[in-house]
């Protein structure tokens, strides 16, 4: 295996695609022919890509949840009662965690038990194990489109199977489904691996399909600054659109000072096309997502319902395409869909009541986003000069240079030598740079703010300021005052 950012060639794929069908017997119902024909008879209002670029055209913002059931029939009944109960507007399934893992065996012990107990045993939905009809059963028992979403470092089966099940989107990218969810797992291989995932989506669009795309945004959803989600959102946007991916969402996590927010969401967008068109993919169409918080959340309901308004409200302001949306039993486990279906309603409610509104620019929005570009462009072009012009390859060097660093992220490739704290204000700015190759200018801005904070508090800039801020909205509150 040698990674570089190459569309994989025609021979070399159905070599791959031989192996991966052959890992579970699900595998042997693929047939691209007839599964093209399969999505030329999809109603457009079940087309997630269509939806969502009409979305954006109209300036709307669609809400989704998370949701995914070990039986087929429960499942349809959750997402039918997320639509008819909670106005959901787009759909998910959620994937178990053995399917995530290629444990195919335990998924279909777990189905067998949660037929046994009448309930759900697994996490979420096993697609693999149920395979394309049962998929396709899913999708047709629904009224609105219906996206894949999991967190697979090697997820070309799932792929496989859902894709030809009818699903019209699919989550995750090799970075953002491997750096910020495993330890030992290398960094080529799931890019490597998701390079399949992108083409067989990429041959796909070339029959006449288009399937959207969406890389994980959020990658730990604690305290990530918007220049390192950006740069991996770019990344995987761009080893998509080398495979023949055409339409594309990428996501930001809400960090929750609205004028950053609404920054992220902006120039996520903007970098994403300038990077596309600059090396030549010019005709990839791009919308956003924003991640309601994905830290801890209270454990009282009400105050559950403060945090899901406020993500609500930030990704109307913000423009976003769609914002995926979370629960008030957040704090407690999985959610009943009757909590899930409130999430969806409380984030409908307020999307609906700022429609018509957005952030006008202001000077501190103007100088959020000058800065989230300027950090954005400096990890992007080190990257691109690493690899000396190739992305893939780059991005290996850039995470083992510690160019690319995730904070918190659990992956021993990951360099994990940055810590991120809020300024005064609740912005998510840099404690320690390490190793990004940010400009003296940018590591002073950083400095200048941490500095006002450590003096309106009082104390030291330190370590204990990460700590407290990661614990803050838990205790109702945003920045991790001492107390």
């Amino acid at each position: 295996m040698e990674l570089k950012n190459k569309k994989i060639d025609s021979k070399l794929f159905k070599t791959i695609q031989d192996e991966v069908l052959f890992q579970w017997s699900t595998g042997n119902e693929v047939d691209f022919e007839e599964a093209v024909k399969y999505h030329e008879a999809i109603p457009e209002h079940k087309i997630f890509s269509r939806k969502l670029s009409e979305a954006s055209k109209l300036g709307n913002t669609l809400i989704q949840p998370r949701a995914g059931v070990a039986l087929v029939d429960k499942h349809i009944e959750l997402l039918n009662y997320l639509v008819d109960e909670g106005e959901a507007d787009l759909l998910p399934t959620t994937i178990d965690s053995y399917t995530r893992h290629n444990r195919y065996n335990e998924a279909e012990k777990g189905i067998n038990e949660s037929r046994k107990a009448g309930r759900s045993l697994l996490n979420g939905f096993p697609a693999v194990n149920h395979g394309i009809s049962l998929c396709r059963k899913v999708n047709e028992s629904v009224n609105v489109p219906v996206e894949v979403r999991h967190g697979t470092p090697d997820a070309r089966l799932l792929a496989e199977i859902t894709i030809a099940g009818g699903f019209t989107s699919y989550e995750g990218g090799g970075i953002s489904y491997n750096i910020p969810y495993s330890k030992n797992i290398p960094l080529d291989k799931t890019i490597y691996d998701w390079q399949y995932v992108d083409r067989l989506i990429g041959l796909y669009e070339e029959a006449g399909i288009s399937i959207n795309r969406e890389p994980f945004g959020p990658l730990t959803g604690t305290l990530v600054p918007p220049c390192i989600s950006h740069s991996v959102a770019i990344i995987e946007s761009l080893l998509a659109a080398e495979q023949g991916v055409k339409n594309i969402t990428v996501g930001y996590g809400q960090c929750g000072n609205l004028i950053q927010d609404v920054a992220a969401i902006s120039t996520l967008k903007t970098l994403t096309e300038e990077y596309l068109q600059k090396l030549g993919y010019e005709d990839v169409i791009v919308t956003t997502v924003l991640h309601q918080w994905m830290g801890g959340f209270p454990e009282d309901e009400s105050k559950a319902f403060g945090v899901i308004s406020w993500g609500a409200a930030t990704a109307a302001l913000a423009g976003a395409t769609k914002v995926i949306v979370k629960t008030p039993h957040e704090a407690m486990g999985v959610p009943t869909k009757e909590a899930n279906a409130s999430g969806i309603k409380a984030t409908k409610q307020v999307v609906t009541m700022l429609r018509d509104q957005k952030m006008e620019l202001t000077k501190e929005l103007e100088e959020e986003k000058n800065i989230i570009k300027a950090e954005t462009r400096c990890i992007i072009d080190k990257t691109i000069e690493l690899g000396e012009g190739d992305i893939a390859v780059g991005t290996l060097r850039a995470f083992a240079a510690g160019v690319i660093d995730i904070p918190f992220a659990p992956s021993r490739q990951n360099a994990g030598k940055v810590f991120p704290a809020r300024d005064n204000m609740g912005a998510v700015r840099f404690l320690e740079c390490a190793n990004i190759p940010f400009t003296k200018e940018i590591k002073d801005y950083h400095y200048s703010k941490m500095l006002e904070r450590a003096k309106y508090e009082k104390r030291d800039m330190s370590f204990q300021m990460v700590i407290d801020d990661i614990y803050a909205i838990g205790k109702g509150r945003l920045v991790g005052r001492p107390r």
